[in-house]
């Protein structure tokens, strides 16, 4: 699907390309979703030049995501989609500035896109040129980016509560209750380094933008595009802190994991230590020889039932005195 955002008008939908020979001189922004290879050829009709396509956004290096030929800035950058799901992914999304045009092509519908369409209109019309609105919508990428960060923190902060604080007050949990909040830490440090790998590569990208004779000539989004970038350094120092978190909350669960398990071991240790005594006696009273004084001892066997309670009962008593139960 493609859709043109005019400056002065509502989004118009261009369903056949092919019909048009030129296209509106008032559009500013051209939004292409998932656009098919026709369309990608009757874009590059219409705005005469070439436009990249999805096997060309995957590239990573640098001089393939960022360049500018023949006057038209080509950016690429990975941001962060689906975060509200269970599985947040990247997905490559192309900038390109032509002219007073912003296209933009993408795969996916990330929220930050949706949020920045809500919004369009109290954008004033006369700042409604390419390279005003890339900057405006950078800056709802990092707001929403910064969003799903901070729901990431609160995320962060209930588990370790979930992790630390049942213990302190001895609440009885689930024998897989920790095994359970391992798969909350891997979903949420698969979030967060989504997060960084895309405040990484916005980070580049508002670089290279920094540069664009088409940016020092405009002021405000000069400035505005400054701010965002050093937003997006503070968003990644503080991701790199929240990742130090998940660690240290990953490294804690699996200790108390093995803690529990070293306890349950200690269990079975101290009981066979302490059945071993009583044991030794039932097997010793238990052996068929012709010539054993006890047998005759009128009152052998309560004597050796005796024997057995005693020697089971002084090494529990004394592994309580030295701690270890």
């Amino acid at each position: 699907m493609i859709t043109a955002y005019c400056s002065g008008s509502k989004p118009l939908e261009l369903p056949d390309l092919s019909a048009i020979d030129r296209l509106p001189d008032d559009a500013v922004w051209i939004d292409m979703v998932d656009p098919s290879r026709e369309e990608e050829a009757n874009i590059e009709r219409l705005l005469g030049l070439e436009v990249p396509t999805r096997e060309d956004m995957k590239d990573i290096e640098p001089s393939s995501r960022l360049y500018i030929e023949e006057g038209s800035v080509f950016l690429t950058a990975s941001l962060l989609c689906k975060a509200d799901t269970s599985l947040p992914m990247l997905t490559d999304v192309a900038f390109i500035l032509a002219g007073h045009r912003l296209i933009t092509i993408r795969y996916a519908q990330p929220k930050s896109f949706a949020l920045f369409i809500a919004a369009l209109q109290r954008i004033p019309h006369e700042r409604r040129t390419g390279i005003a609105l890339l900057t405006k919508l950078l800056e709802t990428i990092v707001d929403r980016t910064a969003e799903v960060l901070e729901q990431t923190v609160a995320g962060v902060d209930i588990l370790s509560v979930h992790v630390f604080g049942d213990r302190v007050k001895k609440v009885r949990r689930p024998g897989n209750y920790l095994e359970e909040k391992l798969k909350d830490i891997a979903r949420y440090h698969r979030t967060l380094s989504k997060i960084r790998d895309s405040l990484s590569s916005l980070s580049r990208l508002l670089t290279f933008l920094q540069a664009v004779p088409a940016m020092q000539q405009d002021h405000e989004a000069r400035d505005l595009c400054r701010n965002v970038s050093r937003d997006v350094q503070s968003l990644s120092e503080h991701a790199s802190f929240v990742a130090g978190n998940i660690t240290f909350l990953l490294d804690a669960s699996l200790g108390l994991i093995n803690i529990e398990q070293n306890a349950i071991i200690k269990i079975f240790s101290i009981a066979s230590v302490v059945f071993l005594p009583p044991t030794l006696v039932a097997s010793v009273y238990g052996m068929n020889f012709e010539h054993m004084p006890e047998l005759h001892f009128a009152f052998g066997y309560p004597a050796s039932l005796l024997l057995m309670v005693v020697s089971a009962v002084v090494p529990f008593f004394f592994f309580r005195w030295k701690g270890w139960l």
